[in-house]
């Protein structure tokens, strides 16, 4: 799942939600040098990661991309499940998504302290670009590939991903659905292991 979807995922806890969002950064046993709030964000971005690359659902969205974009198909998914979040934000959350990313954003620079290097290198950009509302609109999710192609060097040519949303967007929305609330009752439950878990290690 992309930046949206771990953000949300996190529930209201501003440590979970500070560790989910830098989950990429943080490799190994290094979670354990962080506040026991974030290393349960961090695990949870973990399980995340795990549970959706797994799912048989999202194999078959990645299935649809990967003659064209082979091992990028993954990446493609994730941020293709961000704009449905996004577009149907209000069938998961009672407040709106502008207010959801300022917030977000806020946090955010409230934390600089424990953030990675490269996630400081980015959040300018984030914040600037309001990437967490462009992703509702498919302009919003095209200007996000063509980025992601431009990082590549453009060997991926994740740009061009944006035609396969078109063209199967009722798929890709479908198995989106589906599986994201099997994810949000994934979550759920892994949110009170972390927490008998990180209990467990003290």
């Amino acid at each position: 799942m992309n930046f949206l979807a771990h953000i949300y995922l996190s529930g209201t806890n501003k440590d979970v939600i500070i560790g989910n969002f830098i989950g990429d950064e943080v490799k190994g046993k290094s979670y354990t040098d962080y506040p026991v709030a974030i290393q349960k964000g961090l695990l949870l971005h973990r399980e995340i990661d795990t549970f959706t690359d797994a799912h048989p659902i999202v194999r078959q969205s990645t299935k649809r991309l990967h003659y064209k974009y082979s091992h990028y198909s993954g990446v493609i998914v994730d941020i293709l499940y961000d704009h449905f979040l996004a577009k149907n934000w209000n069938m998961y959350s009672d407040v709106s998504l502008e207010k959801f990313a300022d917030d977000f954003y806020h946090l955010l620079e409230k934390n600089k302290a424990v953030l990675p290097p490269a996630t400081l290198k980015m959040i300018p950009y984030m914040i600037q670009g309001n990437w967490l509302v462009s992703y509702a609109t498919i302009d919003g999710i095209s200007e996000v590939l063509t980025n992601m192609n431009y990082r590549t060097k453009n060997r991926s040519k994740m740009n061009l991903a944006v035609n396969e949303l078109q063209e199967f967007y009722l798929e890709f929305e479908t198995e989106f659905t589906t599986f994201f609330e099997e994810l949000i009752s994934f979550c759920n439950l892994k949110m009170k292991e972390l927490d008998m878990f990180l209990q467990e290690e003290k």
